[in-house]
């Protein structure tokens, strides 16, 4: 896997305020950590750090801190403006040779299920699974064929399998499907349909006299 140099600048744990300031200069916080040390706090240009993020491939991250040996590591986790979609914070997880990690890893779908030209809709609802494997292990994305998906056929994640890879999504999770298209009621059945769904009115009887 391509690894990528990622330039960082180290900084103090800060207030709200210096977070605030620091994200108006378009520089993103992050944080560094890996088990049994201590975490480093730093931040990026927003410019580096989103052809990390908005990708369809998973990226094996050099960072480099000032006066610091370089770190290998991958994203772990990303918080996103709600208006803008920018990053405004994201963590990073260190590599260590021998031991698995566990992350997310895109899904690239390979060829035309044969149920789109039958009609078929295509629904892809997971375009991520969370993976376990060691470093040297750590796919781009993966692959899954859907060429033989008929209408009414799905994959899940129970029926991914690739070596040296564990899946850890639930095996019923639904990576993709094709389901049946959508039947369009027309407008004179659509009145019956509805008139037949109304409830009968029964007329009221005469009122009763008074004495």
């Amino acid at each position: 896997m391509e690894k990528v140099v990622l330039l960082a600048n180290e900084r103090t744990i800060g207030t709200k305020g210096k977070l605030t300031d620091l994200r108006k200069n378009d520089r993103v916080p992050g944080v560094f950590y890996r088990r049994h040390e201590e975490p480093i706090v730093f931040d990026v240009t927003q410019k580096a750090i989103k052809p990390l993020v908005f990708t369809s491939n998973t990226h094996l991250i050099s960072l480099e801190i000032d006066g610091r040996e370089a770190q290998d590591c991958v994203i772990k986790d990303i918080q996103f403006d709600p208006v803008t979609d920018k990053v405004t914070h994201f963590d990073l997880y260190g590599l260590t040779k021998g031991e698995k990690i566990q992350l997310q890893v895109p899904v690239q779908l390979l060829g035309s299920a044969a149920g789109i030209k039958d009609g078929g809709i295509l629904q892809h609802p997971l375009h991520k699974v969370e993976i376990e494997c060691l470093p040297k292990d750590i796919p781009q994305h993966l692959e899954v064929n859907i060429s033989n998906l008929k209408i009414g056929d799905a994959i899940h994640a129970g029926d991914l399998s690739y070596e040296n890879i564990a899946i850890l999504n639930a095996v019923d999770a639904v990576i993709v499907q094709v389901v049946p298209p959508k039947v369009e009621i027309a407008t004179g059945e659509e009145e019956e349909a509805k008139e037949a769904a109304e409830p009968e009115v029964i007329g009221k009887g005469k009122p009763e006299e008074e004495d």
